[in-house]
């Protein structure tokens, strides 16, 4: 396997990680560093023998991390910050349609499934709606809220 980044290059993780239960001291699912935190590389090893991992020293927060190669890009490549992240739940600020027909209301519950950062117009997401079963839409970042937000208006 051949990898991207070497010790001491400087990478950036790209959506939040947690601890999936590998990381001691912490709880499952605790935060361990916020998507867009830039740290080096200190090791190199893999997982599984096809997954390679990245011991990413993130020097802000003094945590060694591992993290897969999907997770990172480097410090010096563009970076696009979004407003949510992967898997989490939203809601939407306004209807969603093509043509004439409302395929989401205001207000329906969604899931985030993937961050599009490079989308023409800016980011966007692909989404899963509870109301439209077995479809996915791709929704700009404009057009959904978190869920807290709606459950506090």
């Amino acid at each position: 396997m051949k990898t991207r980044w070497d010790y001491g290059d400087a990478v950036r993780v790209v959506r939040n990680v947690r601890n999936d239960g590998t990381f001691p001291g912490t709880e499952v699912g605790e935060l361990l560093i916020h998507r867009g935190s830039v740290g080096h590389v200190i090791n190199v090893g893999t997982f599984l023998v096809d997954q390679i991992i990245y011991s990413v020293h993130f020097v802000d927060v003094d945590r060694i991390i591992g993290c897969r190669e999907e997770e990172l890009i480097g410090a010096d490549e563009p970076w696009v910050p979004s407003q949510f992240e992967s898997r989490q739940r939203v809601t939407t600020r306004i209807a969603l349609g093509k043509g004439d027909e409302v395929l989401v209301p205001v207000g329906a519950l969604g899931e985030i499934l993937k961050v599009l950062r490079d989308a023409p117009g800016g980011v966007a997401y692909h989404v899963h709606f509870d109301c439209l079963k077995g479809r996915l839409l791709q929704v700009p970042e404009s057009a959904l809220q978190p869920l807290a937000e709606m459950v506090n208006a």
